[in-house]
């Protein structure tokens, strides 16, 4: 094929055929206006709007198939609690419990404690890294994992439009000459809906050998390859100029190949910590390792699932207790591999699931879809310590808890505290930002 034939080369077939995941993942690198060779420079900044923070990272921690918020979180001090649940309650004796030291009067710890398999994260509350919001939701709760889970995604109560990542990165990187495809980075199969945007998609991969540039296929592949090869060694840019469909190949396909290679060389690097053996340790050891590495990356995005509890769930033992303890060993770990990189400062970790369970067990010793449910904050930079009060066990929303704080005013607190962005560009509606980072 010649490339220098814009009508047999569109810009949607490139981006379908030319960026291979053997994931099968779903990955679509910026459209750069710049020339393909200041795709090379590695401290070329993620953006230039001003006020908003380079170094800044958020890393977002998905809970898939609605964690149990009250085994998670738990009640102790509430006998309403225990009628509830008579064969899967957490035993009062066991509970790890929290210091109200840090609830600054925005709710409590008072009777609240984590599930005993938590110990990361009671390590973490400990050192005043971790911050448990309690009782978060939406109006009229949704029980359906997709729905609830796009409604979390788009946060819109809708559940339709573009996730709420995907629409920052819109307002603070598309457009700027400098954005690096990898802006965000999705750890799993498919790019989640948070992260898509209406011009910006995340590049994702399940592992980093899964993730590499193939370039094109068959007739297609030699002169797009010669045309990029020339580019990688300082050869002329495209003939064609700078909007052409013959750049646009060659500044994307060279931004993939960039972000390919950078990104597969940094999680090759050992982790200065060691990590569990657990699917999400192995994540965000991953992430660990791109921040260590310097990649322009502003979001990274992880999940756990497994957390669809409908039987024999059990308490202190079972399931659940198993990715309990596969959470909090992770996001122990994480933290310690950030700060003995020095990197902690320049990280905040957050962690939520699209609905809670119900607050009574079912004949089946497990729990059905719920509603409200805690998010955890993790990083220095949080206010630590139990916010909100702990929803009600008595007076419920047709057997589920109710919501006390709005996930998009969590959801706001993050964009105008730390990555110091207007939540109103991003949400598509105003919400009290949630005081989870420290002013």
């Amino acid at each position: 094929m010649d490339l220098h034939n814009a009508s047999a080369f569109t810009r949607r077939a490139f981006m379908h055929r030319g960026l291979t995941l053997a994931s099968a993942a779903v990955t679509v690198p910026a459209f750069l206006q710049s020339s393909a060779r200041a795709l090379m420079r590695p401290d070329a900044p993620l953006t230039s709007v001003p006020g908003v923070p380079d170094e800044r990272i958020l890393v977002v921690v998905q809970l898939a198939g609605g964690n149990d918020g009250l085994n998670t979180v738990v009640p102790f001090a509430d006998r309403a609690y225990y009628n509830a649940r008579p064969g899967i309650a957490i035993p009062e004796r066991e509970v790890l419990r929290l210091s109200a030291k840090g609830s600054g009067g925005a709710g409590g710890a008072e009777g609240i404690g984590l599930h005993p398999r938590l110990t990361g994260l009671k390590e973490l509350h400990d050192q005043g890294l971790l911050a448990v919001v309690q009782g978060v939701g939406y109006p009229n709760p949704n029980r359906s994992h997709f729905k609830s889970m796009d409604i979390w995604h788009t946060a819109e109560t809708s559940g339709t439009g573009e996730g709420w990542l995907g629409r920052y990165f819109d307002n603070t990187c598309a457009g700027q000459p400098d954005c690096p495809s990898h802006a965000g980075v999705a750890i799993g199969r498919a790019a989640p809906l948070a992260m898509q945007g209406a011009k910006t998609m995340p590049v994702s991969f399940e592992t980093p050998d899964l993730f590499r540039w193939t370039g094109l296929d068959g007739a297609e592949r030699d002169p797009a390859q010669k045309t990029l090869d020339a580019l990688v060694q300082g050869g002329p840019a495209s003939p064609d100029g700078p909007d052409s469909q013959a750049a646009f190949l060659t500044r994307t396909a060279l931004d993939a190949r960039i972000a390919s290679d950078r990104i597969r060389a940094a999680v090759a690097s050992r982790p200065l910590v060691s990590y569990p053996n657990n699917p999400l340790a192995r994540q965000l050891a991953m992430v660990a390792a791109m921040i260590r590495a310097g990649l322009e990356t502003r979001v990274y995005y992880t999940t756990l699932g497994g957390f669809d509890t409908h039987a024999g769930q059990g308490g202190a033992n079972g399931p659940h207790a198993n990715l309990m303890q596969q959470l909090g060993a992770a996001l122990l770990a994480f933290q310690q591999d950030l700060k003995a990189q020095g990197n902690d400062g320049r990280v905040l970790t957050m962690s939520f699931s699209e609905f809670g369970r119900r607050v009574g067990q079912n004949a089946s010793n497990g729990t059905d879809h719920g509603a409200a449910a805690p998010m955890f904050l993790i990083g220095p930079m949080i206010t630590p310590g139990v916010r909100g009060d702990h929803p009600s066990l008595t007076d419920l929303d047709q057997g589920d808890l109710k919501f006390g704080v709005d996930f998009r005013s969590v959801y706001a607190g993050i964009l105008t505290d730390w990555l110091k962005t207007d939540p109103v560009k991003v949400l598509g509606g105003r919400f009290r930002p949630a005081k989870v980072v420290r002013g």
